[in-house]
């Protein structure tokens, strides 16, 4: 299963603020079963909103999106959905009766957060005002979520069950090289991936201490439904790598 992220926001792409939401989200589908194959990130416009939804609906089985669910007027991220589905955007009174248990006045910009794409489903907002919207389309999964890194959080919480695939586990685990370089151990890495790169996925990581010199982080990672097996064999690897850099030069 295929998974893709979009995140929204004039503010990303600027650079004022870091997309940490995309590796949040990222994360939280590859330990639920999906392989992340594209992020997109696009501005507050409506156009572009709607072509990246467009374009993740032609690759992935799940898309999950950030940003845009707000009560100014670049929210618009419902909009640019709608507008890529050719959906009616209606008011939602379930999703009405979140927000109203969060404000004390309900204002035409609150209210507007209840205007939601037909046939969806709105999430609960625990950390947040603004709800979450769950819809399927073609047998495909989409999840908008707000901006707010702990309202991410909070939502995807709620419906992580629901999207896992049962019987599926991933398995990293990682180990630190030290007096390693990156481009001294990379034949033994290719290596050890052509002859195993069918159950694991092996990836360095090149680092520099305080005094200049060079380490590594070696991360091995492999999926499955046997998760003894995946620990083990993940574990085997590492092994392997332990042993042939304690019998040469890497530095």
């Amino acid at each position: 299963m295929k998974a893709a992220i979009v995140t929204v926001g004039n503010e990303i792409l600027s650079g004022r603020t870091v997309n940490t939401n995309f590796s949040d989200i990222g994360k939280i589908l590859t330990y639920s079963g999906y392989e992340v194959i594209r992020g997109i990130v696009v501005p507050d416009r409506l156009g572009d909103i709607a072509g990246a939804f467009r374009e993740a609906f032609s690759i992935a089985d799940l898309i999950v999106s950030s940003g845009g669910l707000g009560p100014t007027y670049d929210d618009m991220t419902l909009k640019g959905f709608s507008m890529a589905f050719n959906l009616k955007m209606v008011k939602n009174n379930e999703a009405l009766d979140m927000i109203v248990k969060k404000v004390h006045e309900l204002t035409p910009e609150r209210e507007k957060m209840a205007l939601i794409p037909e046939n969806s489903i709105p999430l609960e907002n625990s950390a947040g005002t603004a709800p979450g919207v769950y819809i399927e389309i073609s047998g495909k999964t989409f999840i908008i979520l707000p901006g707010v890194p702990r309202e991410v959080e909070a939502i995807l919480k709620e419906v992580r069950d629901k999207i896992r695939i049962k019987g599926f586990h991933y398995v990293d685990k990682s180990m630190d090289l030290y007096n390693v370089k990156e481009s001294l151990i990379a034949p033994l890495i290719g290596k050890l991936m052509k002859e195993y790169g069918n159950k694991v996925y092996i990836k360095t990581h090149p680092k520099i201490d305080d005094n200049g010199k060079p380490w590594v982080e070696i991360e091995v990672s492999a999926s499955g439904t046997d998760t003894d097996e995946l620990e083990s064999f993940v574990s085997h690897i590492l092994e392997i790598i332990k042993t042939d850099v304690e019998k040469h030069n890497y530095a």
